[in-house]
């Protein structure tokens, strides 16, 4: 019989991290053996991971626990593919190896699971935590008034991406159907390549079906910890490439033509974006070239879907 809930990890070279969050996984996966897995995607570290994941294979050997190792490093958003793509449960969930995560947090997700056998997707609300100086900067990424279950999935997930679009890219945060997130990444398989992928991924489950975004905090987002964070080209990368086209992705799914358009075309809405634009230019004006002339593509795309929209749409799981 399948589990109900696989816990997968993407990681690389940070195995002080992941033995810490198997720490806490070993604490609070105790009465839920049998309802959950563990899967550890490891994407070709080169230091300790394969010695903390067969420590910890052997401490919880009452738990199904698999492993991957990349052959390769295939990148973050490939990893975590690997996460999605890889189980057989009726559920996944996908968290990073450094963000913490309540002790009550996977009874509360395994309860809901339990309660809710139609839910498309489950989003646990977070705060934020700034790793370099500790502090906490944002209490609550979401706001949400409720843990009530919501059957207008698309609807209430068009009002996060347009108020909080950083806060669905949070990976650990989503808890996914895994039927609908595989759907999901068959759809676009390219979508490892674009590091905005991850608000695709819930946005397709949340159109599919019943969703829970929860009032309360149950984990944390590190905040300042990721290769992003070191990359200067990444605002502009996000505004004019990986962003527009996860909208592009979205009319296929059935989200509003001018929702959608109006996402996309937002870069032209302010002064601070020509800013940012002209700043690029100067800045990388190669990159800068082969960055908006797809944009312009985008734009275009968004445009003729408002004048010609597609007679059906790619609602099929």
């Amino acid at each position: 019989m399948n589990k109900l809930l696989t816990i997968a990890i993407p990681t690389f070279n940070r195995a002080q991290l992941l033995d810490k969050q198997l720490t806490w996984l070993a604490k609070s996966i105790k009465g839920f053996e049998s309802d959950c897995e563990i899967f550890i995607s490891d994407n070709c570290s080169t230091d300790n991971t394969q010695e903390v994941i067969k420590k910890w294979q052997i401490i919880l050997s009452n738990v199904k626990f698999t492993s991957n190792r990349n052959n390769k490093n295939i990148g973050v958003m490939g990893n975590i593919a690997c996460c999605l793509k890889a189980p057989t449960s009726e559920y996944i969930w996908t968290i990073g190896d450094d963000d913490p995560i309540q002790e009550r947090t996977l009874e509360y997700v395994l309860t809901t699971l339990k309660k809710h056998a139609d839910l498309a997707l489950m989003f646990l609300n977070f705060s934020g935590r700034q790793k370099r100086t500790g502090q906490l900067v944002v209490e609550r990424w979401l706001n949400s008034d409720s843990d009530e279950l919501r059957v207008d999935g698309k609807t209430v997930f068009q009002g996060y991406l347009n108020e909080n679009f950083g806060g669905v890219l949070f990976i650990s945060a989503a808890i996914y159907r895994t039927d609908l997130v595989q759907r999901a990444l068959q759809k676009w398989p390219s979508a490892t390549s674009n590091w905005a992928s991850q608000a695709y991924w819930t946005a397709f489950c949340a159109a599919h079906g019943s969703v829970i975004i929860t009032k309360d905090t149950y984990l944390e987002c590190t905040m300042g910890a990721s290769l992003l964070d070191l990359d200067p080209t990444w605002n502009f990368r996000m505004r004019y490439a990986f962003i527009p086209e996860v909208y592009i992705k979205l009319l296929k799914v059935g989200y509003p033509h001018k929702f959608c358009q109006k996402m996309i075309w937002q870069n032209f809405q302010q002064k601070t974006d020509f800013k940012i634009l002209l700043g690029a230019l100067k800045r990388w004006p190669f990159l800068t070239i082969k960055i908006f002339i797809p944009y312009l593509r985008f734009l275009s795309i968004s445009a003729w879907a408002i004048l010609f929209p597609p007679k059906q749409l790619d609602n099929s799981l």
